[in-house]
């Protein structure tokens, strides 16, 4: 501690800790302006789930997020579909069951899209 132009002791570290609870809070504020929030929790769900979205955008049942447009591109959802593939052979005898029931059920779901998609 250190004693300021008053007299008064100062707890420096912990006046340190204050500025900088500030400026995350600050930041915190300038990201929730912008409609940012807090970042979604890695898990293979969420990785499985983003692929899921890719084979549904180039299968034309999502809107591209960037035209925001539907548009069909197979070769593109084709990708999406072997890379789970991929994941779903590169994994095997490392998933829960949950996980594996997951990842089972969106290939066969998007392999029929698919299907119907070409036909």
């Amino acid at each position: 501690m250190t004693e300021d132009d008053h007299g008064k002791k100062v707890d420096e570290e912990w006046k340190r800790k204050v500025e900088q609870e500030k400026a995350r809070a600050e930041a915190a504020g300038d990201a929730a302006e912008r409609g940012a929030g807090p970042a979604p929790v890695a898990s293979f769900a969420f990785l499985v789930s983003g692929l899921v979205s890719q084979a549904l955008v180039g299968l034309g049942q999502l809107a591209n997020p960037i035209t925001n447009e539907k548009e069909t591109n197979l070769e593109d959802a084709k990708f999406a579909i072997d890379t789970l593939q991929i994941l779903h052979d590169k994994t095997k005898g490392n998933l829960t069951d949950e996980e594996k029931k997951y990842l089972d059920s969106v290939l066969y779901d998007l392999r029929m899209r698919f299907i119907d998609a070409a036909g």
